[in-house]
């Protein structure tokens, strides 16, 4: 599974591939209330990591990739315990203690921490457009977040924010180890093993997952599967894809999208209609977005004029 296609311009497929990835991680946040309100997080994540692990499992045999280097074990382990398993477990966990707005609004704080460790480990530059669109972006995100939270009627819970961002924290440490290791292995390799050594770290869920799989509804255990193939298996494909030719920091920048899209989403498939302001911080989301994403043709350096940009085809 290596994305190429002799028709598509190797630049749209790595569009193609941070759209998907944004999409299905928005729809990540309904999912994971819905499932959560029958699973346990650790019982959540096991089951949503075996789902996933199955699928890239068959990907890989498929396109008969087999083992990553060695060299790119140090960046699958670490993204595995820390990105697959961590972020998984401490974001099911905080989603049942504070909405998902609120939720949405603290794991992206995730971009910022990515782009500064970016700059820190990787020696990414951190260009002003990048910053000034992280920064629209960021106050969109409050602004979805402030609304959606509103007429809760009730106090935002202080162990949920913390665990919220926890989970931006792993999230950011795990794209930050996760880079280096797109040099030498494959999006799908990478993503094939972190994820199975997330599902190894996770394991000692095992006794809760097997307790509630026979009492939850099947809309909770659907929801579960769902969480595994789409946002999981498919999307983080994709997203190692996009890593693998874009700056991480930048790439991290365009997750802002995910609180716009996720307003969209409840809108089309919920009936809920947002309020002025949601739509306002929606806006600015992706404003930031494109801001950051932009670069003026006069100012494009000829790797960056590359469908590919830089990393692996």
């Amino acid at each position: 599974m290596t994305f190429r296609s002799s028709s598509i311009p190797p630049g749209v497929l790595t569009v193609g591939a941070v759209t998907f990835t944004v999409f299905a991680w928005a729809s990540a946040f309904v999912s994971i209330r819905s499932a959560g309100a029958a699973y346990s997080p650790g019982a959540l994540a096991l089951g949503r990591l075996l789902a996933a692990s199955l699928v890239l499992v068959v990907l890989l045999l498929i396109s008969r990739q087999g083992l990553p280097p060695r060299e790119a074990w140090r960046g699958i382990l670490v993204s595995g315990v820390v990105w697959f398993c961590g972020y998984t477990i401490v974001l099911n966990w905080g989603e049942r203690l504070v909405d998902a707005g609120t939720a949405s609004l603290l794991v992206n704080t995730g971009p910022i921490l990515m782009a500064l460790l970016a700059a820190r480990l990787l020696g990414e530059a951190l260009p002003p457009r990048l910053l000034v669109g992280m920064a629209v972006s960021f106050a969109g995100a409050v602004v979805v977040g402030l609304s959606m939270s509103s007429g809760d009627g009730g106090s935002t819970s202080v162990l949920g924010v913390v665990l919220c961002l926890l989970a931006a924290v792993a999230y950011a440490t795990g794209v930050i180890a996760q880079k280096p290791a797109l040099s030498y292995g494959t999006p799908l390799q990478v993503t094939t093993f972190a994820c199975l050594t997330g599902t190894v770290a996770c394991l000692p869920f095992s006794g809760q997952l097997f307790a509630e799989l026979p009492e939850a509804p099947m809309s909770a255990t659907l929801n579960m599967v769902y969480l595994g193939v789409v946002p999981t298996a498919l999307a983080f494909t994709t997203w190692t894809y996009a890593l693998a030719r874009m700056p991480a920091g930048k790439l991290g920048a365009t997750t802002y999208a995910v609180p716009a899209i996720v307003v969209l989403l409840s809108w089309a498939l919920l009936g809920e209609v947002p309020a002025w302001l949601t739509l306002i911080g929606g806006a600015l989301c992706l404003a930031g977005v494109t801001v950051s994403r932009y670069t003026p043709r006069s100012a494009r350096t000829p790797a960056e004029d590359s469908p590919l940009g830089a990393g692996r085809t």
